[in-house]
């Protein structure tokens, strides 16, 4: 065999690839059943084209095995054999699928279990055919790595027949060869298959054996799974341990790459004024990762490139935080789920501990997701509008030299549309969050601030639940400071109604948003100094920032409504107005008309020269000088005043004529 055949080959066979894309494909459209008729399709096909199909018209004949001259000529022989050891498997999980509805309490028994078994065997036998012919590398031209995924593959299958057997400690040490192989072969090539491989049919059914095993759940699958390695397998080890040389060592010895940016995973998580212990694994080292993927986060927003990107670029790098933490709390949920499945009742204290978790586990979560949603909106959270001038200068640096043209209201609204959505998302409840990595990255909306309450030991936190009414109401007057999702509905809110030049429903809304603004101060005595990496936290800076803005915009808007009230009046024709001099003590509503200043020419008109004084009381004050008798009223009802008859009679009256 030359030298092309063996690169050919070692190229083509990717055994745990071809095994993991067909199952995945199979099973999406369809069941075991369909998988096992598309297998049985695919190998007649395959025989013929090798020549190894019985002829029609002829008796069967069974065929020799295949030999490792066949396999460095043609990778097809491999791909029959694993295609003939996975119709086999297919077989025993549809009947297996079939009867365990029907066998819920006892499982399978009889001979449908016995089938199964027969099944499982035969796919076992089949894949360890594969594993001695690979064996001869001089021939078959495969390489350690193709050597090692054939005796992966083998000894999941044998694990399988030991499953249904209910061996458990054979169980453990079967599967616990592809475990520590397909951790290896992950760490060497980088590759993800071998590590969605391992996770989905390796490690549920080593953690459910440890558990038949009564082995406690603080023990990982990796610890599980080097503790039941073979050790009489030296070759199979030396093998391993040259693709990573960590894979078989103890945990105090393996490098601190995977134990978490720390140097070790976190053993306990605080919520509140309680901290718990973390004994599920598999939290433990998502909590690691949420740590390392938010430290990386932070030095990337801290970065000078940072700073020059626009808020889509850097809302995407909030992306693996947020994988970090949904995966934390899946693994939470499956966790009190299984608890709960076995029995466990709210008071045990593993389930307490779990309890408390998820309610940490679930609002760093909702706080992330906010804080993303707040770096997209923009500079202070979406109050402050964005600049023209800087879309302007982006242009030219593209090359288009024409200015840009002024945004016409659709468009501005449009804008406002969309941060109004992401308030939305913060405020309402859209959808709950997906399970798949996926379906994380393309449907996961923000939860509500209301469903934090939902979570176990909400309710009774008032002081929590105060500060989470704050942070509510700062974000309902960002809501008002930007339109909802009602613009489709003409109700347009504060910079909508400024656009269409609604202005006073505009300063209603603004004066709201500014008393919630207030109300959230009150609540919220004590505030971070910062916020960043943005999060649910609000900083005092940013508290203050927006009191400021609404406040200015307030009294602007209320300048603005008076001086479009007083333009609606009517102006009153200037032929019939007074003039200018005649109304000083009034301020003009409208422009002053310049020809209107005086009358002219000047008009007879009455005008006071001096003031005239009225004594009312003069016979009721006695004056210096002027002596009052007595006052006599005659029958008449007239008032006569009788004066002394030693003084002489004087003038009186208002101007001497008497009186």
């Amino acid at each position: 065999m030359d030298d092309s055949t063996e690169l050919r080959v070692a190229a083509k066979m990717e055994i745990t690839s071809f095994v993991a894309s067909r199952r995945n494909n199979a099973l999406l459209v369809g069941d075991h059943n369909a998988y096992r008729t598309q297998l049985s399709r695919r190998i007649r096909t395959v025989r013929k084209k090798l020549g190894r199909a019985t002829q029609k018209g002829k008796k069967f004949a069974t065929k020799s095995a295949v030999t490792a001259e066949e396999i460095s000529s043609n990778v097809e022989f491999v791909h029959l054999i694993l295609l003939t050891s996975e119709r086999a498997w297919a077989h025993a999980m549809h009947m297996r699928a079939s009867h365990s509805a029907d066998n819920s309490t006892t499982g399978i028994s009889g001979s449908t279990r016995k089938h199964v078994i027969s099944r499982l065997h035969k796919a076992e036998l089949t894949a360890g055919e594969l594993v001695k012919v690979l064996s001869d590398q001089s021939v078959s031209g495969a390489t350690n790595i193709d050597l090692l995924e054939a005796r992966a593959y083998a000894s999941s299958l044998g694990g399988a027949v030991e499953f249904e057997r209910r061996r458990w400690d054979q169980c453990l040490t079967a599967y616990s060869i592809p475990h520590i192989i397909y951790q290896a072969l992950g760490v060497d090539t980088k590759k993800d298959v071998f590590k969605e491989f391992q996770a989905s049919a390796i490690d549920p059914n080593i953690r459910y054996a440890a558990y038949m095993r009564r082995m406690p759940r603080t023990l990982a699958i990796p610890t599980i799974a080097r503790k039941y390695f073979p050790a009489d397998e030296t070759k199979l080890k030396s093998e391993i341990e040259e693709l990573d040389p960590s894979a078989l060592a103890e945990e105090s010895s393996r490098s601190t790459k995977d134990s978490g940016p720390s140097g070790g995973q976190p053993r306990t998580i605080t919520w509140r004024s309680r901290t718990v212990s973390i004994e599920d694994t598999s939290i433990s080292s998502d909590l690691a990762a949420v740590e390392e993927a938010s430290a990386k986060l932070k030095a990337f927003l801290e970065s000078s490139e940072a700073k020059s990107m626009p808020p889509k670029e850097k809302a995407a790098a909030y992306d693996d935080v947020l994988i970090a933490i949904q995966d934390a709390a899946d693994d939470t949920k499956h966790a009190i789920d299984e608890l709960v499945a076995e029995g466990v009742g709210q008071g045990d204290k593993r389930m307490q501990a779990l309890q408390v978790t998820k309610t940490a586990v679930n609002y760093a979560l909702v706080g992330w997701r906010v804080g993303r949603n707040r770096v997209l909106v923009g500079e202070g959270d979406g109050a402050i509008p964005q600049d023209p001038e800087k879309l302007q200068s982006k242009s030219k640096r593209k090359g288009h030299g024409q200015n840009v043209k002024a945004e016409g209201n659709g468009r501005k609204l449009a804008k406002l549309r969309e941060q109004a959505v992401l308030y939305d998302a913060t405020l309402q409840v859209r959808s709950s969050p997906p399970n798949t990595l996926t379906s994380a990255l393309t449907l996961t909306i923000l939860k509500s601030l209301d469903s934090v309450k939902e979570l176990p030991g909400v309710a009774a936190d008032e002081p929590f639940l105060r500060e989470l009414e704050g942070t509510r109401s700062y974000f309902q007057a960002l809501k008002y400071v930007t339109p909802p999702k009602a613009l489709f509905h003409r109700i347009m809110l504060t910079r909508s109604h400024t656009i269409l030049n609604h202005l006073p429903n505009a300063l209603s809304l603004l004066y709201r948003a500014l008393s919630l603004v207030t109300h959230a101060q009150d609540l919220l005595p004590e505030l971070p100094h910062t916020d960043f990496p943005l999060q649910l936290a609000i900083s005092s800076a940013a508290f203050s920032n927006l009191h400021a803005l609404l406040t200015s915009q307030v009294s602007t808007h209320r300048a603005l409504v008076q001086i479009q009230k007083l333009g609606s009046s009517p102006i009153k024709s200037t032929t019939t107005s007074k003039t200018l001099i005649s109304n000083l003590h009034d301020f003009p509503a409208h422009p002053v008309d310049l020809a209107n200043l005086v009358t002219y020419p000047p008009r007879l008109e009455p005008v006071p020269v001096k003031p005239l004084f009225l004594d009312v009381a003069w016979n009721y004050i006695q004056y210096p000088g002027h002596a009052v008798t007595g006052v006599v009223e005659n029958g008449a009802g007239n008032v006569e005043v009788k004066e002394s008859a030693d003084k002489q009679t004087k003038k009186g009256g208002w101007f001497g004529f008497g009186r």
